[in-house]
């Protein structure tokens, strides 16, 4: 009889723990690109922040409507004279390992941080120290005002400032981290992540969300699913194919030509972005020819928006012509600066070349051949300035090499340089000049490109003081001018992505302006 009874309670356990595993949700979803490095704060890649955004919190977060709103943060002041902000930890935040969070972990985190991100290091020149009171607060004294201090330590994207406990922080900003913990509300399963094939998280059971609704970044971020496997699938016309079999449960970026077949399946459903992205043309102004500002302006003024937004999206459902740097439709929008440029006016252009003295150096430009919605840029921008006399040589690779070369390669390209790359910024990462990471004119602290100007710096630091709406507009417009004139960058006109879901999947009423999965049911 005992041993029947032990057999029987055997097999009503292993029926339970079947019952539960099954229960289990599992959402594959495969996202824009294949995930190889884990450190959100060696790369601007939108691939690692949004796995960023998996594992780790902030401190503040967009929400729905565009507002820095308190994450981690249960309250804050500000002194009266503006110089100290006083930062209060929620209670009972806690990292992956069971630890918990404290404010000299966040201390930490944002120092690292302030070492990569361009508007950090504006911050960071502000600050006479940081002051941790106890274990759940701490101070950041400033030197002088900064007006857009919550702004900048809950800017969405990036880089983002998010937080890592302190023994990670505490990592050389231009080395890798290898310890992967965090206190978001998933946890990276690092035995099951294989480059070029999938990236495993699961929930954590430790997260503990605001109590709020979820809105946009901010909010309550409500996990209902048990497991996300970010499937890597490189062809394009095998990712649809996986969503229509329900092999895979969404698609992060759908190719354009794919569009007609995925609207009219009833199965899935089509998606369009809130926010735009912007084709941008950069620039190395280290090496010849770029290091001459004279033959940058003729580059921006062979260049032409219409051919790259056709050739790279088709749609003109989902793109439009743009010349403002900070994006049309938004506050800042202005086209001061633009008007004679991007008008694919090569005459001129080589006008130009030839009084810059041009010798007919070949430009590299850089492709990323496994990135589709970026994949036709170099070509493209090739045609165009090979009209104005350029001579061009694209050099294509994977992204993540692509992410690579342009960060570490500042050498000749004999020693694996580069003259030039196309690539795309989200809305949210260029809404004004101190958060447009490629107006950031540091010389080698700047981004890949690596401008050094002055004067644009002082423009840059003059917006911080702004106070007034109207003086925020008038600083910007000024910004923009210069940044034209010295070329820090070129605008190639803006589009919007599109996503693709299963009909069973639920998604928030509003999704986030970045990719998140927590809000998301499966049916």
């Amino acid at each position: 009889m005992r041993r029947r009874f032990h057999a029987l309670c055997l097999a009503v356990a292993t029926a339970l723990a079947s019952v539960s595993a099954s229960a289990q949700t599992t959402f594959k979803v495969v996202m824009h690109s294949d995930l190889k490095i884990l450190d959100p704060m060696f790369t601007g890649g939108y691939i690692v922040r949004n796995h960023g955004y998996m594992v780790y919190d902030t401190l503040f977060a967009m929400d729905a409507d565009f507002r820095t709103r308190p994450q981690m943060v249960d309250k804050w002041s500000t002194s009266a004279d503006g110089l100290t902000w006083s930062f209060t930890l929620r209670d009972g935040l806690e990292w992956h390992d069971g630890q918990p969070v404290t404010a000299e972990d966040c201390v930490a985190s944002l120092k690292r941080w302030a070492a990569r991100d361009s508007m950090g290091q504006k911050l960071a020149l502000a600050i006479a120290e940081y002051k941790v009171v106890d274990d759940r607060t701490f101070q950041i004294v400033l030197k002088e005002k900064f007006g857009q201090l919550i702004e900048a330590i809950g800017k969405p994207s990036i880089f983002v400032p998010f937080m890592m406990p302190k023994r990670v922080a505490a990592t050389d900003p231009t080395k890798q981290i290898d310890d992967y913990t965090g206190s978001g509300p998933f946890v990276l399963k690092k035995d099951e992540w294989k480059p070029g094939e999938k990236t495993v998280y699961v929930k954590n059971p430790r997260y503990k969300p605001r109590s709020e609704p979820m809105s946009g970044l901010a909010g309550g971020k409500a996990v209902m699913l048990d497991r996300v496997e970010w499937v890597w699938i490189p062809d394009s016309e095998t990712q649809i194919n996986a969503l229509l079999k329900g092999e895979v449960d969404m698609l992060e970026a759908v190719n354009y030509d794919s569009l007609p077949l995925l609207e009219k399946d009833k199965s899935v459903r089509v998606m369009k972005a809130r926010t735009s992205n912007q084709y941008v043309f950069r620039m190395n102004w280290m090496i010849p020819p770029f290091n001459d500002v004279r033959i940058r302006r003729a580059a921006a003024v062979a260049l032409s928006q219409e051919d790259f937004l056709q050739a790279n999206i088709g749609d003109p459902r989902y793109y439009r012509t743009c010349k403002a740097l900070f994006t049309c439709g938004t506050p800042l929008e202005t086209t001061a600066g633009t008007e004679d440029i991007v008008n694919g006016d090569a005459a001129r252009a080589r006008a130009l070349l030839k009084e810059a003295g041009y010798d007919g150096s070949p430009i590299v430009l850089l492709q990323a051949s496994d990135l589709g919605i970026v994949k036709q840029l170099p070509i493209v921008a090739k045609a165009q300035l090979e009209r104005a006399g350029f001579k061009v040589e694209v050099q294509s690779m994977d992204w993540t090499t692509f992410l690579n070369r342009i960060a570490t390669k500042k050498g000749p390209l004999t020693e694996g340089g580069w003259n030039a790359f196309a690539t795309g910024w989200s809305q949210i990462d260029i809404l004004d000049p101190l958060m447009t990471p490629y107006l950031a004119a540091t010389c080698e602290k700047a981004r890949p490109g690596w401008p050094c100007d002055e004067t644009m710096e002082k423009l840059r630091d003059k917006y911080v003081q702004a106070s007034s709406d109207a003086e925020k507009k008038a600083v910007a417009a000024e910004a923009q001018r210069h940044a034209m004139q010295i070329v820090t960058h070129v605008p190639l006109g803006e589009w919007f992505g599109v996503w693709a879901v299963r009909s069973n999947i639920e998604l928030p009423p509003v999704p986030a302006t970045v990719t998140a999965f927590w809000g998301i049911s499966k049916k």
